[in-house]
């Protein structure tokens, strides 16, 4: 018995229909696929892997891509997925911390790589964008007659490292459990079946593209519209072909901005999700005037896969993230005592989506993961009157300015209600008076005349003194990482001695 194996690749030997439908108009079948994971696993096998090892992967999105983390679980490895953006750097960190056995990278960057890897001990493949590569080789002189390595529930599947937006990356320990509990029940609360088709657009470097979108559609039997990234016109393109798109904000602003972009194009679609960073009311509210569709927003994080989401039957609240998932516990915690609707605390979660620690660091897991289980988020929220969910921000982010508590969130969202705003992300930083003042950064509408003034003074009326910004900013846009996150950690450097 392989636990993820067993549910997400073995079906796949039974199925000679397409599975992933490739932006060229190509298509690999379910069996096809799953003869290249098995190869790749024969392949592993023979460059040193073994049951317990890691891997290492920073390539470009592609079904073998794709197959490799299938390679992985059938070897009874640890798949250990890095972001394409990542330098030699911050690989050199990963891999010395992680200590994988093998390395794959596309072959323009293994001279780079390559002393990076040496020096670590870590043996070093390619794998190119187009599927060729010293790894492709070697799978295609495999037959392909492996058994997948037996694997139970609590042992590891995968190690992810967090963004690392303050000090040293963590990696986050998940288990073949951890992953199939959460796709298990999204694909029974989000309804998908052998039906469906995923437009799937996102990177799988991450768990969103990953352990969500993938696994999810591989577990339900439905097909993949498997595209190399983000390409509005793309994605337009595929739009009727498709059931379901899973998505971050930013995909759904770009649509918007294309008149193309209509409701008769995604008659045919049935569900849009979106994540991994905040929705504005005011997409949310663009989006179902162009399409007649509401956005289902959603909340995780790397360490948990999901942990909420908005209903599938029911009101889809835009500024929420929906209630905790069947057999997840959620609670909001003040001085280590659970508080009651609108109180905003820490969010805590408890279930078996939640990782089993950070690797190699015993201190930090003990410090964010409970020994009864609930894991401390760092993410600041509370539930209104009905139950919902609603993040406030990050506890990193929090701005204490003279001695009070200032929620950016709150801040935030009264900004973006003033006419001609389009976001804006709000920080502290420095104050020789008050430790910390409140800063704005903001990004106008297209078009719109807006000034630093007449938006500050839009609010005064409407908030404490103590969190009005003391000072703002006009900007562009902001600045993001891979999955649309604000990098709050970079704007507090960009200006940190704003005030000095």
């Amino acid at each position: 018995m392989n636990t993820l194996f067993d549910a997400l690749f073995a079906p796949l030997s039974r199925r000679q229909d397409p599975l992933l439908l490739l932006s060229d108009g190509a298509s690999l079948t379910g069996q096809a696929f799953l003869s290249r994971v098995l190869r790749q696993a024969q392949a592993l096998r023979a460059a040193g892997v073994v049951a317990g090892d890691r891997i290492a992967v920073q390539v470009a999105k592609s079904p073998e891509a794709l197959a490799v983390y299938g390679a992985a679980v059938a070897l009874g490895a640890v798949f250990l997925p890095l972001n394409t953006a990542y330098t030699p750097e911050e690989v050199d960190f990963f891999l010395g911390n992680a200590t994988p056995r093998l390395m794959l990278c596309d072959v323009t960057r293994a001279n780079a790589m390559a002393p990076v890897a040496a020096r670590r001990g870590v043996a070093l493949l390619t794998l190119n964008a187009d599927g060729s590569g010293s790894l492709t080789e070697a799978a295609l002189r495999c037959d392909g007659d492996f058994t997948p390595v037996a694997r139970g529930g609590d042992d590891l599947a995968a190690i992810l490292y967090t963004s690392g937006t303050t000090g040293r990356s963590k990696g986050a320990m998940l288990t073949h459990r951890n992953l199939l509990s959460n796709a298990e029940v999204l694909v029974d609360l989000w309804r998908f079946t052998r039906a469906d088709v995923l437009l799937h657009a996102l990177p799988i470097f991450h768990t969103h593209g990953l352990f969500v979108a993938s696994n999810v559609s591989l577990l339900s039997g439905g097909r993949m519209i498997f595209l190399p990234g983000f390409d509005a016109a793309q994605v337009i393109r595929h739009l009727p072909q498709a059931t379901t798109l899973m998505g971050v904000p930013t995909f759904y602003t770009r649509l918007l901005d294309d008149p193309r972009f209509t409701r008769d194009l995604v008659a045919h679609v049935r569900l849009f999700v979106s994540g991994s960073a905040p929705l504005l009311a005011e997409t949310h509210d663009a989006f179902v005037g162009r399409t007649g569709h509401r956005i289902l927003e959603r909340y995780g994080m790397t360490e948990t896969n999901m942990n909420t989401s908005n209903p599938y039957d029911g009101e889809r609240r835009a500024g929420t993230v929906g209630f905790p998932l069947p057999g997840v516990e959620l609670r909001i915690m003040v001085e280590g005592a659970e508080v009651g609707p609108e109180t905003v605390g820490m969010i805590e979660v408890r279930g078996p989506n939640v990782f089993k620690g950070y690797w190699q660091m015993p201190e930090k897991t003990a410090e964010e993961l409970r020994p009864d289980g609930w894991f401390i988020t760092g993410d600041l929220g509370k539930r209104d009157a009905d139950g919902y969910v609603h993040i406030v921000g990050r506890a990193k982010d929090l701005v204490i300015t003279g001695g009070y508590n200032v929620y950016p969130k709150e801040v935030e969202l009264l900004l973006d209600e003033v006419p001609g705003v389009l976001e804006s992300a709000v920080i502290g930083l420095p104050h020789p008076d008050f430790g910390e003042a409140v800063f704005a950064v903001i990004v106008p509408q297209k078009g719109a005349d807006v000034t630093v003034e007449g938006v500050l003074a839009a609010v005064t009326d409407r908030l404490a003194r103590f969190k009005q910004p003391k000072a703002a900013v006009i900007v562009d846009d902001l600045p993001r990482n891979t999955m649309g996150k604000v990098q709050k950690a970079l704007l507090r450097e960009t200006y940190k001695g704003w005030f000095n």
